[in-house]
This record gives C-alpha cells, structure tokens and sequence, in this order.
C-alpha cells in the first residue's frame, strides 16, 4: 500500500505540471469501490501506455529498415500477439497489424 501511496503521489505532483496528460487521475468518486476503480484504471492505463508506446516503436524499427531481419519481425509479432492477449490491443487490430506488416515485407522482399 506504501507504494501504491507513493505512486499515486507522485503522480498527483505530475499533474499540476500536465493536466491534460493526467486528466484522468483526479477522481470524484462518491463511494469507496469507485475510488478502487478509479485507481485501477490510472494503474491500467499507465502499463497500457507503456506497451503501446513499445509496439509503436518496434513498428516503426521494422518498417523503416531497409531490410528488416526475421528476429525482427517475430519480436513484433510477439509483441503484437502479447499485447492481444492482455486486451491491451483489441484481437482484430492485432491481426491487421499483422497482416499489414506481412504484406509489406512481402511487397519489400519482391522488389
């Protein structure tokens, strides 16, 4: 709990230097099991952010080399499938990722 006090804390400092960022830390809740969810949420969404922001940049590490090797691509596609079963990405986003990079690696391999 002591940690989770310092997390929220410092968290709270940060948003008087970015509200917007941090909007939806600061809860009004009326009753004890909305304010857990309220923590929750701010827990989930700060882990989710840090896996998109991943996934994101390993997006764009394969699509702009010249010639993406195949550790590459299946770290992506590990991660893209990872971020699918943990629902940080919905299951047909991740197909699509999937298929969008397999086509242009197709697409790179024949030219």
């Amino acid at each position: 709990t002591e940690s989770v006090r310092v997390l929220t804390s410092a968290l709270c400092s940060a948003t008087l230097h970015a509200p917007k960022l941090f909007s939806f830390l600061v809860s009004m809740a009326n009753t004890k099991s909305a304010s857990k969810r309220a923590r929750q949420t701010s827990k989930r969404s700060l882990r989710n952010r840090s896996v998109l922001t991943h996934l994101r940049n390993l997006q764009k590490r394969t699509r702009s080399a010249e010639k993406p090797d195949g550790a590459q691509v299946r770290l992506l596609i590990s991660a893209i499938d990872k971020a699918a079963k943990r629902g940080v990405i919905h299951r047909n986003a991740a197909n699509r990722r999937k298929a969008r990079l397999s086509r242009a690696l197709s697409s790179a391999a024949r030219k």
